[in-house]
């Protein structure tokens, strides 16, 4: 009785069919897909989709926050803490994903989105200097539109700036009016923008670690750059313009101010590496250790001159060309050696403007056959 209860408990273990099996695969690899397309999205798919403002909402609507896609869990909440700030985080990298297509316009890389979602797509996946440059970017152009957004009272958590008078201020100026709030702004996209990084648990040491270390480094970087340049403003008041008195605040830099100083950033990015310690140093020790206000990368760039499925490089093909310029926007480098075609285009622009009293300007309208120049 006892070796039938045994044989029978051995016959109850049958190895899975055929059909289990793949049904099991399937689970894993759906599993597998649907982490990779979480990991591959982005807050800043915020910036490709319009937000409407919790106001807007009807009574039964479905909440703010369930809808916007690229949130992780932390930012999710608070994105429920501080739903009237989710307009300003979705201009912000709005502003940032444009000044970044506009300071590299004129290279192989030009920042171009590619979908809704990862926006920037597999790019963003190698820790190289360009990934640097937009997470820098759009870590400063969120601290840009909610210190804009606390000044103009459209937050409810804050107001005008309330930073010290600067010391060098002269004593009969008056320091008030209602500067931008940067300290807030500072504070809150690092709250925001790091909690994606700072929620990750991967081991001391690994490549995703690395990566992590990597992504909060630039994410100050570019919120450091806001706040640093933010400057202070004046106003005169006084009979006839005499500006007996000034009254002075705190300015945000205009933001493409910012760029190009980010831009000078990228150029000098520190590589860097993960040391014994389980933190980032630098792979070439000749150089100064980076400041927070420095980018820094991991990997090298791809050339970007082909288009590439596995890098997200879209390639140059059909690019625009400065065929007698020796920089990055020159044919010969942007069009990676493989030539480049002539065609010619008209041009309109204003022309023969006058000034006529008072007080208005009239211009003629000319048009003129140019060459451009495309990549092959």
């Amino acid at each position: 009785m006892v070796a039938q209860g045994v044989m029978e408990t051995r016959t109850s273990r049958r190895p899975r069919s055929s059909a289990q099996q793949h049904l099991l695969l399937a689970v894993a690899l759906i599993a597998c897909s649907s982490q990779l397309l979480v990991d591959a999205n982005s807050w800043l798919s915020l910036a490709m989709n319009p937000i409407q403002r919790p106001e807007m909402y009807i009574i039964g609507a479905q909440p703010l926050c369930s809808q916007l896609t690229g949130l992780s869990q932390g930012q999710r909440k608070l994105c429920q803490l501080y739903q009237d700030h989710m307009v300003y985080i979705g201009e912000g990298a709005k502003t940032g994903i444009n000044e970044c297509q506009y300071q590299f316009r004129q290279r192989r890389w030009n920042c171009s989105t590619v979908d809704n979602a990862s926006v920037f797509g597999r790019v963003m996946q190698i820790g190289s200097r360009e990934t640097a440059f937009t997470y820098a970017i759009s870590a400063a152009g969120v601290v840009n539109a909610v210190s804009r957004a606390c000044r103009e009272g459209e937050l409810s958590t804050c107001g005008c700036s309330r930073a010290a008078r600067p010391r060098d201020l002269p004593r009969d100026w008056l320091w008030g009016g209602c500067g931008d709030n940067v300290n807030y702004g500072y504070r809150f996209a690092r709250e925001f923008v790091d909690a994606r990084e700072r929620e990750k648990n991967y081991p001391r040491g690994s490549i995703e670690h690395t990566r992590t270390l990597m992504n909060l480094q630039n994410n100050e970087a570019g919120r450091q750059s806001v706040y640093n340049l933010a400057n202070v403003a004046c106003k005169c008041h006084g009979v006839s313009g005499s500006c007996s008195l000034k009254t002075c605040w705190l300015q945000l830099a205009d933001f493409r101010r910012v760029g190009e100083f980010l831009k000078e950033k990228y150029d000098s990015a520190a590589a860097m590496r993960i040391g014994r310690k389980g933190k980032l140093e630098q792979v070439d020790k000749r150089f100064n250790v980076p400041t927070p206000e420095d980018l820094v990368y991991t990997d090298q760039s791809p050339d970007y001159c082909l288009k590439n499925d596995t890098t997200g490089s879209m390639g140059t093909l059909g690019r625009l060309c400065n065929k007698t310029s020796e920089g990055m926007d020159g044919c010969e480098l942007m069009c990676c050696g493989r030539g480049y075609d002539q065609f010619k285009t008209y041009k309109h622009e204003r022309c023969h403007c006058k000034f006529h009293w008072c007080c208005y300007v009239k211009c003629k309208r000319c048009t003129s056959l140019v060459d451009q120049f495309v990549c092959k």
